[in-house]
């Protein structure tokens, strides 16, 4: 036994991915105490953060439009603690989790039911070439992309661009797409999922409105929301999209392989990390998603073996990855398209 944890420590190069999901299954059980707690630091700020940016509107709009980038980053929390609501995590509950994360979703623009189907989607199919399409961002293989249409080259081109990913991408998926259960239509529970965030939203701004006008809408409500918007954003994106990624075919993809060394494990600086509530530990999270965000630190503290997983990637590495847009199957890697039209033409 180490001594900061009952659990033992696993001997470095002994397990498969498969393997440690035993072992992670230990870091399962959330605290309950600990979960309000989280809750409680995040949400409270956040309340307190929009009142003070509503009575800034009073001394200047630059300090009321300051204050919402800042509550930007406690709503990316919030966000986080849904997404963990979404995977049970959070609470031993789960009927509390769900109705914990149908509240969160309405300040993040999210309708849960819809969300917690196409994330676990994400989780079930990642890595997987045959099962794109839901809950990732679109990744063409080199042989597809020399296949298209000029004019589909163009889109894909366009889709994947920064400006596009993480300019208009975020606010157009949060203000527009979440308005309307997409992908999963054909279900009645989505579409009240969808409309009941809807109708709660509209009733908030019209409240807003009503006693403060337009001015808290534009000044703090949406700024606050975009820039959470675009943080989530990048940090989807960048959990999966690394040179040394995974992905396969059906027959050759294995779920486990997948979810260790096709996440990334994104190092931040603590303050970041708190924000992200640990997110970035993706690697982790994905091969065991039950794990609440607070205990994947105590994971890697534990089994050093897993802090040292060849995926590491720094804030400097994840903007030189955001270059890379075609898996290339004969190299087993992401490249750009500059390195896509060297090596093939």
């Amino acid at each position: 036994m180490n001594q900061h944890s009952e659990f033992p420590r696993i001997k470095p190069g002994t397990m498969s991915p498969r393997d440690w999901v035993k072992v992670l299954a230990q870091y399962r059980e959330p605290n309950q105490l600990r979960s309000l707690f989280e809750l409680a630091v995040t949400f409270g700020p956040f309340l307190l953060l929009w009142g003070l940016a509503w009575w800034s509107m009073s001394v200047s709009y630059w300090l009321t439009f300051g204050i919402s980038v800042l509550n930007a980053l406690f709503l990316l929390r919030l966000f986080t603690i849904q997404h963990d609501c979404g995977h049970g995590a959070f609470f031993k509950s789960r009927a509390l989790s769900d109705w914990v994360g149908r509240v969160l979703g309405v300040l993040t623009l999210t309708p849960y039911a819809v969300w917690r189907h196409t994330h676990s989607v994400h989780h079930s199919a990642a890595g997987n070439l045959d099962k794109r399409g839901m809950g990732d961002i679109h990744t063409a293989t080199v042989e597809e992309y020399n296949e298209m249409p000029r004019w589909d080259r163009i889109m894909y081109r366009l889709y994947r661009h920064p400006i596009i990913l993480f300019g208009f991408g975020p606010s157009y998926l949060f203000l527009l797409q979440n308005r309307i259960p997409f992908g999963v239509t054909d279900k009645a529970k989505y579409w009240i999922s969808a409309m009941g965030t809807n109708l709660t939203l509209v009733v908030a701004l019209v409240t807003i409105w009503y006693f403060g006008g337009l001015a808290p809408i534009f000044l703090i409500f949406l700024p606050s929301t975009i820039l959470a918007a675009t943080a989530g954003m990048w940090l989807f994106y960048v959990q999966h999209q690394f040179e040394h990624t995974n992905w396969d075919h059906e027959e050759d993809w294995q779920l486990h392989d997948s979810a260790l060394h096709g996440s990334s494990h994104y190092v931040m600086p603590a303050v970041l990390q708190w924000f992200s509530a640990n997110i970035g530990i993706h690697h982790v999270h994905h091969l065991y998603s039950r794990i609440p965000f607070y205990r994947l630190t105590e994971v890697l503290r534990d089994q050093p073996e897993l802090d040292d997983a060849s995926n590491h990637m720094t804030i400097r590495e994840s903007i030189i990855n955001a270059r890379l847009h075609l898996w290339d199957e004969k190299t087993k890697r992401l490249l750009s398209f500059a390195q896509a039209r060297t090596l093939y033409g």
